[in-house]
């Protein structure tokens, strides 16, 4: 038998349990009762980012972008399309390196948009530079596999 997964809710940020079998099940959050998984990438602040990344059984990408970013503007609703084909198999994040520059910093965001994998809390991958959905989502893939 399998261990159930821990998955932060994006509403309230608990941490629940759930069965692996029911993953695919449109799970809610037992303290907030939302759901789980939305099909759109979490905003989050430096705080959340921590909870969300070091407390989630499942793989977590991060968009790490800024307002003022062409191409970070342009590659949004791809990866808003990537959140939809990728949950709840992953959690999508999205920092503004602006408002959390501690967070560029620590993982040294050079160029923007940069997308970072993370699993068990670390970095497994990393890919800088605007991509559309298809691509985004075979990137992801390759990376979990």
């Amino acid at each position: 038998m399998t261990e159930p997964l821990h998955i932060v809710c994006p509403h309230c940020d608990a941490v629940n349990r759930l069965p692996q079998a029911r993953l695919q099940d449109a799970p809610t959050c037992g303290k907030c009762a939302n759901a789980l998984f939305s099909g759109r990438p979490l905003d989050v602040d430096s705080a959340r980012f921590e909870r969300h990344v070091s407390r989630n059984d499942i793989p977590v990408l991060v968009d790490f972008w800024a307002e003022w970013c062409g191409p970070c503007k342009m590659m949004a609703p791809a990866y808003a399309q990537a959140a939809g084909r990728l949950e709840p198999a992953l959690r999508l994040l999205k920092v503004d390196t602006e408002r959390s520059q501690d967070l560029a910093a620590r993982f040294a965001i050079r160029s923007i948009p940069t997308i970072a994998l993370f699993r068990g809390g670390r970095e497994i991958a990393r890919q800088a530079g605007a991509m559309d959905a298809g691509r985004l989502v075979a990137w992801v893939q390759q990376q979990v596999r």
